[in-house]
């Protein structure tokens, strides 16, 4: 049975929440809003000039002390983590999240209310299918100062387990699982953050958790508590009273689950691994997990399926019927020996095209490029890859034979290895937005013996051809 193809989801309305940024202690008033497709979560900064965006990105990271924080062009967004997990927990593929501040509101230390107000506001499913990054193999980060490990490996689905020992009698071992993202609602949602008792002192004389208090926060006591100290908390948090219970929390805070803290940790795992920017299947490890080895963990994955994606060579049979042959690619492209190069067409879709080059001694530019020594010149390997992309473009007018495409820009060129006699160059462009009043934006790359030998950003203008 075929597998079902899964479209990406956004939500119906717009929604808002008010609360108070943790570390800031600013009223701030968040409101989540529908998006494009493959928009992907973006924070937008409304209370700034402007209202510049930063996108949910593992590269805008700077800072993973007291949260994950992210910065762009000077802006900032600070402990993401809580908002975007419960966008992962959801399944929403594409959100505008608007703030009039750096830090999301803390609510309750947990995601619950950002999964509440998410479903307030309606899941609707659009057209485009869910980008998906299939594990095929063991991948792995480990922070060796800390003890601190991140795996993830084949799975069906994506699965997160958190193992959770901080060597305090206090917390103890714990773990925490999930076998679907859509049991995060009603299993990880609501675990709330924790610190423990001497982090909390060291954090009030630096200033910060300006807005927490005990209801947003599991403060477990690791140490012995005197008189003083909880004169300052009693400041701090602004309470009459503050006592220990004997489970080692302070004050009134009743847990949600004897293993909350592990299941917070996969709260944030799932929130911090979102910037990777892909919808994963894999099962996911995490040993003492924290910002640091998961967003260290989400760079090293992200670099791994952006060039696995790069150096994916398109699978087709070359002993098979094309598409177009190279009489059909003369009908569509004004080109003509020896200036044509593309010999055959086999994939051809709304917003992709294979085409194949067979690379032969007899090539005129191997005459002057170079004289026994013969290489084809980056420069043709690009036209080609245009020539190839010419097709995609046509294939939107009802009569190519009667326009032209010009090239407009060419960006991020990059040549790998050498293109040599011999060689059979396979060309995948595909469309980096929709063709929009003629103006063709794509992405092209160039393989030969299943590696990447070229590649390139390519835009280019349809152009009517006008008749006499």
């Amino acid at each position: 049975m075929a597998e079902k193809v899964l479209k990406q989801q956004t939500i119906q309305n717009e929604v808002s929440l008010d609360g108070v940024g943790l570390h800031t202690g600013k009223q701030v008033k968040l409101t989540f809003k529908p998006a494009p497709e493959n928009t992907g979560y973006v924070f937008k900064r409304v209370d700034l000039e402007g209202a510049p965006i930063i996108e949910a990105d593992v590269s805008y990271v700077t800072d993973t002390k007291r949260g994950t924080n992210l910065e762009k062009n000077g802006v900032k967004i600070q402990t993401s983590e809580h908002v975007l997990a419960a966008c992962v927990g959801l399944e929403i593929d594409n959100i505008i999240i608007e703030l009039n501040a750096s830090e999301p509101p803390i609510m309750d230390g947990s995601s619950k209310y950002f999964v509440e107000a998410l479903e307030e506001a309606g899941i609707k499913e659009q057209e485009a299918d869910k980008e998906e990054y299939v594990i095929n193999e063991v991948i792995c980060y480990r922070d060796e100062d800390s003890g601190s490990e991140i795996v993830v490996m084949p799975a069906d689905t994506y699965k997160v387990t958190t193992m959770v020992d901080f060597g305090t009698k206090v917390l103890g071992t714990q773990n925490a699982s999930i076998e679907h993202v859509s049991e995060f609602k009603d299993n990880i949602a609501n675990s709330r953050t924790f610190s423990f008792l001497h982090e909390i002192e060291a954090l009030l004389e630096h200033g910060l958790i300006k807005g927490g208090d005990l209801n947003n926060a599991i403060v477990y006591v690791d140490k012995e508590i005197g008189e003083e100290t909880l004169k300052k908390l009693r400041v701090a948090f602004n309470r009459d009273e503050i006592s220990v219970k004997p489970n080692g929390i302070l004050d009134n805070l009743t847990l949600h689950y004897p293993n909350e803290a592990a299941r917070h940790k996969l709260l944030d795992v799932l929130g911090d691994l979102a910037l990777i920017g892909t919808r994963i299947r894999g099962k996911v490890i995490a040993t003492k997990p924290g910002h640091y080895v998961n967003t260290e963990f989400a760079k090293k994955l992200a670099k791994f399926i952006k060039e696995e994606k790069r150096n994916k060579v398109p699978k087709i049979d070359l002993s098979a019927k094309p598409i177009m042959d190279v009489n059909a690619i003369m009908e569509t492209l004004p080109h003509r020996s020896p200036f044509l190069l593309v010999d055959k067409i086999y994939e051809l879709t709304d917003s992709t095209v294979v085409g194949v080059k067979n690379v032969t001694m007899n090539e005129p530019f191997f005459v002057g490029h170079f004289p026994g020594k013969p290489v084809m010149p980056g420069v043709l390997q690009v036209e080609a890859m245009a020539q190839t992309g010419g097709i995609l473009a046509l294939k939107s007018v009802p009569d190519p034979e009667n326009y032209l495409t010009y090239f407009m820009k060419i960006d991020n060129v990059r040549f790998k290895q050498q293109v040599l006699p011999g060689d059979t160059l396979i060309f995948k462009l595909d469309l980096l937005s929709p063709i929009r009043r003629g103006i063709c934006h794509m992405q092209g790359s160039a393989y030969v013996n299943g590696k990447l030998v070229s590649e390139a950003e390519l835009m280019a203008q349809i152009v009517k051809v006008k008749k006499d």
